[in-house]
This record gives C-alpha cells, structure tokens and sequence, in this order.
C-alpha cells in the first residue's frame, strides 16, 4: 500500500481515538505509525508530536471560547517546557532505538493507568476542595473565587514548572503531548474543576508541543513527506469521531482505551527483547 494512504488512515485512527477518549489517544500515534510505517522511535515521535499540536491546539480553542482554560497557568508551565522540549528532541535524534522504545512502552503503561483513573473522576469541583479539606495548606495554587483565578505563589510556580519540564522533555523525547504529565500535576497542586484541568492542559501541549515541532524541523528530524498527510489525516479522523463522540464516549470507552494501550506497551517490549532482539 502507498506510504501516503497508509500515514493517511494511521491518523485518521489516531484522530478518531482522540475524539472518542479524550487527549490522551494521541499517544497511541507513535506505535501506530512504528507498527505501520516501520518508523523507530525518533522518527515516529516528531510526526507524532505535529499530530498532537494540531489537534489539542483546536482542543484548547474551542475551551477557551467556553472560558475553561486558565491561560495564565498554561502560558507559564508551557514556558518552562519550551526549554526542555529541544533538549528532548536532540536526545532523541542521539540515543539508539532499543533504549528509546522501551522508555516509551513504559510511558505509554503508565499513561494507561493515568487515563484509566482519570476515567473514574468525576467533574466535580466541590468533591475537588473535600480531598483537600483536612489540610487546606497542601494545595500550592489557591483560587481565588471573586475573580475565579489562581493566586500565584513561589509554591504554586514551582509545582507547575516542573511539570512543565518534565511535560516538554517527553514531548521531545518521545513525541508525546503530556497530558498523563499535567493533569495530574493541575490536579493535586489546585482545585480546578477536571473540565478546567482538562482544557488547560490541551493549551500547554499546542504550545509545548508547537516549539517541539519546530527544533524537530530546525535539525532535520522531520519527515513531512508522512508528517502532513498523518496530520490531515488525524484532523479528519477526529471530525469523524466527535460526530460519533456523544454516543460512543465516555468512562468505559477510556477504561478499554487504556487497557488496550497496557497491552500495546507490553508488546512492544516483548517485541523488542524477544522478537527484534
């Protein structure tokens, strides 16, 4: 089969995925487009990461017009990640591949398992501050309700840089967007709403992952002959599945998602130790 149509339905599986389960499917692109196209990692990861950018930045759009992203928050912690996410991209270009997969099959089980409890939380702000109600001082980032925005502290700043940092050097590393990163991150250092959590985070992955993009163009790590028919593709797939997504989606649809990433990690590591070894 052509390498075009092939990129082209590999994202459109990608983008489908992401309607239907939510930011954290597009971390399925790079063992799709490995599996497919017979990419290793520091190939699969920036045309991954071109999918991701495209794709959570309209994410980000549409919930900003809705007023859920907390923009100052997302703007900072994409900051901090715009400095690692070129590192990440260089080591990526560096490392052999045998290392560089099975760090990814473990981020990619760990992501499953933060997808599946983040499938069993509901958007619930008041059962948000209730977690928090024995020791109000454990949250860094404090809300303040007459203007509905974070109260910026030296805490709060240095619990969200460093998952900003961490968020941008698996971006570059592995082509990733981060979301396992920065939900949980949003969620234990404030109160937000998950719808909040959610929606900021989309921001800071368009950002972090743009930036990732453009090291990846600046030093030839890039292959846009599969990288923008994988986008279009992704786009159109995600068209696709959010006219599906008020009947198919939800918790169960994550929970299986998830399980199936677990299985996908776990192959790729008996692949590489047994089948390729």
């Amino acid at each position: 089969m052509d390498i075009l149509l092939i990129s082209i339905l590999l994202g459109a599986v990608t983008g489908a995925i992401l309607a239907l389960t939510g930011a954290g499917g597009t971390i399925i692109a790079v063992p799709l487009l490995m599996f497919g196209l017979h990419l290793v990692v520091a190939e699969a990861a920036p045309i991954a990461l071109f999918a991701v950018c495209l794709s959570s930045a309209i994410g980000a759009l549409i919930a900003h017009r809705q007023g859920k992203v907390r923009y100052r928050a997302a703007g900072f912690i994409a900051i901090t990640g715009v400095v690692t996410a070129p590192i990440g991209i260089w080591l990526a270009q560096k490392l052999p591949n045998a290392p560089l997969t099975f760090l990814f099959a473990l981020v990619l089980f760990y992501a499953a398992i933060s997808m599946l409890r983040q499938s069993k939380m509901q958007d619930d702000p008041v059962k948000n501050i209730t977690d928090f109600q024995s020791d109000p001082a454990s949250i860094p980032c404090q809300l303040a309700y007459e203007q509905g925005r974070l109260v910026w502290t030296w805490p709060c700043a240095r619990a969200l840089a460093f998952s900003g940092i961490a968020t941008g050097f698996l971006s570059g590393l592995l082509g990733v967007g981060g979301g396992f990163v920065v939900v949980p991150a949003l969620r234990k250092a404030t109160i937000l709403s998950m719808q909040s959590i959610l929606a900021t985070s989309l921001a800071v992955i368009a950002l972090i992952s743009a930036v990732g993009v453009v090291s990846a163009t600046f030093i030839g790590g890039m292959n846009w002959t599969i990288a923008l028919p994988f986008a279009a593709g992704a786009l159109a797939g995600m068209l696709i599945g959010r006219i599906f997504a008020h009947f198919l989606a939800g918790p169960k649809l994550q929970q299986g998602f998830a399980v199936v990433s677990m299985g996908v990690s776990v192959w790729m590591i008996i692949r590489l130790f047994w089948i390729d070894g």
